[in-house]
């Protein structure tokens, strides 16, 4: 599965950098985040509850930032296992560019799931995916923007 989009945030790029690598803004983001540590400069430990169709999982996993070019890009990755319901791994390229006072924040995700999960359809998948992460960066651009 692969989506991209944007979202312009109200706030310069420095900030939306130093809050896309702040864990304590990105759980608060995360839906279904219930804890997101730092357990050294570019890795975290995280563990997110989802629904997907008739599928409830907590998903327990690492996230890795890699291709770090500080503040303009880096590269999201994580593997996360949910039990019988199976797992779901993936990463996302994200850019930040700068328009006057505000930042254009795109990202490119690619994903993918198995086990129980990967039963439920691509459709749902998608659909589901598709709406967490737009939840994601709209909470993200309303915590930034009003942060700052």
């Amino acid at each position: 599965m692969e989506m991209n989009g944007e979202e312009r945030i109200a706030a310069s790029r420095d900030v939306v950098w130093a809050a896309l690598n702040n864990p304590e803004i990105l759980r608060q983001c995360i839906p279904g985040c219930q804890s997101l540590e730092m357990i050294s400069d570019n890795e975290m430990s995280a563990a997110v509850k989802l629904k997907v169709g008739p599928v409830s999982a907590t998903f327990k996993g690492a996230v890795t930032l890699e291709n770090i070019n500080a503040p303009e890009s880096y590269t999201i990755t994580g593997e996360g296992k949910g039990g019988i319901a199976g797992f779901a791994k993936g990463g996302a390229d994200v850019v930040l560019r700068e328009d006057g006072a505000e930042t254009i924040l795109t990202y490119d995700v690619k994903a993918q799931v198995g086990g129980k999960l990967a039963q439920l359809g691509s459709r749902l998948i998608d659909s589901t995916s598709k709406k967490l992460a737009g939840q994601f960066f709209a909470s993200f651009g309303e915590v930034v923007g009003n942060a700052s």
